[in-house]
């Protein structure tokens, strides 16, 4: 990539990052159906799978568009936050959109976005903030392509989700837990009815299992609307997995068919459960959830999967795996996947967790999880102004059970990621991994910093 080309990408970051910060958000739905509106729809102009949940939005939507691709489908995906560059927000067949389309399309946007921003500021209103503004990119990005199908991933929530000027053919509920309770609603039933939101008339409902409440929500949405709705465990799910190397190996009911010995190279429990309902997702897509999928396309889907950051090998000898666990029960799951793939006899923690989340609860389930694998924690940060000070997350650390004795704590992440290494290798059985999560801009500069992005 030329400095010419990353400077004009940096050059629209920087644009999108001078508006309302991304964890600002404008619980609002009217200046971007006026954006829509003035840009000739592009929210219309390609079918939709519209994805939301509480965990694992982003590798469900990674199966769902790789196994679309497998069907010779044309996609776009989008999706949030961004590890390494905000390019890889918005997709095109599986690949972050060039440098050049994404500067050429924001420079065509720009002029509306303007109008709609004047007339927000006319009104006393904030102008349209860094999540509105790439998310009315995407669809821009989307429309000029043109794609067959575009993967959106919502941002927080759904009624009021920026994304939700896109009516989803298929609405797929990954997993609903307690996160942004300040923003959402402290229940899971509170959480669900903000989610419920990107159900729409004409569409079809895939969900994850839930807590009773939240799955209760869905379902009186669903037949409000006359939409279908499955829900896994009942119509859908895993039949049977085994590990397998790189991964596992899953036997699928679908909608529509059984898939057996599907080959899945992602870690966990957790992203066996994502497959079902990426599987179920497209199957309604495809055949409105009476067709049953070629099997060969299936396992060609799901064998190019990929979810960067999601217990991502980032080197061995000793291994070092990255897991974006932003909340509790995601770090639940990832630590059960750790337990079940990887044959760890001591595990470094490496901890860096941002401002809007629950750190103490983060940082008690990963003392509970890997009481017994972990000697040696490094508490750090990143370099987002919305990071935690390294010093201050200590202090919470310690009061999570922690003990000072094995805290190293440090605001540089090189220095904390030299640390983890070297606490590794001085395993005496060569059994150690260090594993980097808490938050994803950490795991974002820990890929650049070591040569994975």
């Amino acid at each position: 990539m030329s400095n010419f080309d990353r400077f004009s990408v940096e050059g629209v970051y920087a644009e999108l990052l001078a508006r309302a910060p991304e964890n600002k958000i404008e619980p609002r739905m009217e200046p971007m159906f006026r954006a829509m509106e003035i840009l000739g729809e592009p929210n219309k102009a390609f079918p939709i799978i519209h994805v939301t949940g509480t965990n694992g939005k982003t590798s469900t939507a990674r199966m769902i568009e790789s196994l679309l691709r497998a069907h010779d489908l044309r996609t776009g995906r989008y999706s949030s936050p961004h590890l390494t560059s905000v390019t890889e927000r918005i997709a095109i067949d599986g690949d972050s959109v060039d440098d050049e389309t994404f500067v050429r399309i924001w420079h065509e946007i720009a002029p509306y976005l303007q109008i709609v921003d004047d007339e927000l500021t006319a009104k006393g209103e904030n102008r349209l903030t860094f999540f509105e503004a790439i998310t009315i990119l995407g669809f821009a990005v989307f429309a000029d392509a043109p794609v067959d199908v575009a993967i959106i991933e919502v941002g927080l929530g759904g009624i009021t989700d920026a994304t939700n000027v896109g009516d989803g053919q298929v609405s797929v509920v990954t997993p609903i837990s307690l996160d942004h309770t300040d923003l959402l609603g402290d229940t899971t039933e509170l959480i669900a009815e903000e989610k419920a939101g990107i159900i729409k008339p004409g569409g079809f409902l895939i969900s994850a299992a839930q807590p009773a409440d939240a799955a209760q929500v869905l379902l009186d949405r669903a037949r409000e609307l006359e939409v279908p709705y499955r829900f896994e465990g009942v119509e859908f799910g895993v039949e049977d997995r085994i590990i397998a190397v790189g991964g596992q190996q899953l036997d699928l009911q679908g909608l529509a068919g059984r898939y057996p010995g599907i080959l899945l190279p992602l870690h966990g429990e957790h992203q066996a459960q994502n497959a079902a309902v990426a599987l179920a997702a497209v199957e309604a897509f495809i055949g409105g959830g009476e067709t049953e999928l070629n099997h060969d396309l299936v396992m060609e889907g799901f064998g190019a999967a990929t979810s960067p950051g999601r217990l991502e090998v980032i080197r061995t000898a000793p291994s070092v795996l990255l897991d974006a666990g932003h909340n509790p029960d995601g770090i639940r799951a990832s630590a059960k996947a750790v337990k079940e793939a990887f044959g760890f006899s001591k595990l470094v923690l490496v901890i860096g967790i941002l401002a809007e989340k629950d750190a103490p609860a983060m940082l008690a389930e990963l003392r509970e999880q890997y009481i017994d694998l972990v000697e040696d924690v490094c508490i750090t940060q990143s370099n987002s102004p919305r990071a935690i000070p390294a010093g201050e997350l200590a202090g919470m650390a310690l009061e999570a059970g922690f003990n000072e004795e094995d805290l190293f704590v440090t605001e540089r992440l090189d220095d904390a990621l030299e640390w983890a290494v070297g606490r590794a290798e001085d395993s005496e059985d060569f059994g150690g991994g260090v594993l980097v999560t808490g938050s994803i801009t950490l795991i974002g500069e820990t890929r650049m910093l070591m040569g994975g992005a």
